[in-house]
């Protein structure tokens, strides 16, 4: 008879005992992963979807693209951008003056008690204003203010904010306290208020600066100098002109002639946001197919292959591509759709399409965003947030399902591991009797055998 191994005879029992059991769960648990898996797939690809829309809409920078170009003026402005918001046109520009940073200096500031330090009031041109505490500067503490100290002061002081620069220069062996305002134009004009100190060196310095550099708006004439409309602006990044950036770089000479600001569009910019667009669609569309894709041959499906909500979310961007604002459709500028779902882009309709009715091309694409979407970004962004709302979203709601299924599962393998221990204990129990009862046959044979042999 062979011997018996309660040990192993008892796994292998308890094994068929739960197995039927630990088979369900592992399936279920691997379906569970499979299905995590595929929704951070489908919210990353539908995230970037997202991204790319959000660049496209008329709340940033739209769609249809103007150029701009200027020509003339001698150097004066050496930049120019337009928005879709800037109707073609073509503009003279005369510069009279750039905006300038008020910068003034406190020559010779002498160093004084902490005792003559006090309340600072810095004024600047928009009207805002901020207080510094002289009398707090003593940073060694060896009771004088020096310029570096009360420079440091003027920086740290609260609600500056960078309104203000302070710093310290010197020059022929002396030593200046500069403020720098920390904007251009009129409005970062800089006015000291010494009412606070006591009467002094200290006052008598700073109520007697030197201007460095005035604080100056610029100012450019559309049209020609002194008859023409002018603008004024406290940033040489001008735009003052609707949907218009502008560059301004030296004033222009008195009596010179202007410089010839042409907007109009910019079929190539155009094109390249269309097929940003197309691009990033097909990236999506391509996600989707691998995600619902039915296995053949032997081959499994995919986790998404049979599921309604996902179904439902194609057909939804499939009919955004369809929908029609004003009039025009997507296919009217150009952009195609395939049969596998894909779209194209067809430059040379897109080109038909903008030198005709190029105004609509926006309206018809329209904004992307929870607070104000409309068009087909609208109806495209509103699909894809149905799924990546953070509070009510489909992934986010089939996530803690999936955070769910999985736990329940755990609880259950915990006791399935604790059937299998009780099992194994009760098998091993019984084997090791059996066992037991095996050795004791065995002696009794022996003997027996024995017996014989010694009788004969």
């Amino acid at each position: 008879m062979a011997e018996i191994d309660p040990a192993s005879m008892a796994s292998q029992l308890a094994n068929a005992y739960v197995s039927g059991t630990q088979q369900l769960l592992t399936n279920q648990s691997q379906k569970a992963q499979t299905q995590s898996t595929a929704l951070s797939k489908l919210k990353s690809a539908l995230g970037a979807f997202d991204t790319a829309l959000a660049g496209l809409s008329t709340r940033t920078s739209g769609v249809l693209q103007r150029s701009a170009t200027v020509s003339g003026g001698n150097g004066a402005i050496t930049g120019a951008s337009a928005s879709s918001s800037a109707p073609p046109a073509s503009h003279s520009l005369f510069v009279e003056q750039v905006a300038t940073v008020h910068q003034v200096a406190f020559e010779d500031l002498p160093a004084v008690p902490v005792a003559l330090g006090g309340p600072l009031m810095v004024q600047l041109g928009d009207g805002s204003q901020f207080s510094v505490d002289l009398a707090m500067a003593d940073q060694d503490g060896d009771g004088t203010l020096s310029h570096a100290e009360i420079a440091r002061a003027i920086n740290l002081a609260e609600n500056n904010d960078g309104q203000v620069a302070a710093s310290t220069v010197t020059s022929d062996g002396k030593t200046h306290l500069v403020l720098t305002a920390g904007k251009s134009g009129e409005d970062g004009a800089i006015t000291l208020d010494t009412s606070g100190l006591p009467a002094g060196a200290l006052k008598d310095a700073l109520d007697n600066g030197r201007t460095l550099a005035t604080a100056q708006d610029a100012v450019v004439w559309m049209g020609a100098q002194g008859t023409g409309i002018r603008l004024q602006q406290g940033s040489n990044t001008f735009t003052a002109i609707e949907g218009v950036t502008l560059t301004l770089a030296q004033p222009m000479t008195t009596g010179s002639a202007p410089a010839t600001l042409v907007v109009g569009n910019d079929n190539s910019a155009t094109a390249d946001k269309l097929q940003s667009f197309v691009t990033a669609y097909n990236a999506l569309e391509k996600a989707l197919d691998e995600l619902t894709a039915i296995g053949r041959e032997g081959a499994s499906s995919a986790a998404f292959a049979t599921d309604a909500g996902v179904r439902a979310l194609r057909s939804r961007l499939s009919n955004a591509l369809r929908m029609e604002v004003g009039g025009t459709r997507l296919m009217d500028f150009g952009i195609t759709t395939s049969r596998d779902g894909s779209i194209g882009l067809d430059r040379t309709k897109l080109d038909k399409a903008l030198l005709a009715q190029p105004d609509k091309l926006d309206a018809l694409f329209g904004s992307a965003g929870l607070v104000s979407s409309s068009g087909v970004l609208g109806a495209l962004s509103a699909a894809s947030d149905g799924w990546t709302d953070l509070s009510s979203g489909q992934i986010k709601r089939r996530e803690d399902m999936l955070q769910l299924t999985q736990k329940r599962i755990s609880e259950r393998q915990e006791r399935l591991e604790i059937q299998y221990e009780s099992a194994y204990q009760r098998y091993l129990a019984q084997f090791t009797q059996l066992q037991n009862l095996q050795s004791q046959m065995s002696e009794t044979s022996n003997l027996f055998a024995a017996f014989s042999t010694s009788t004969t």
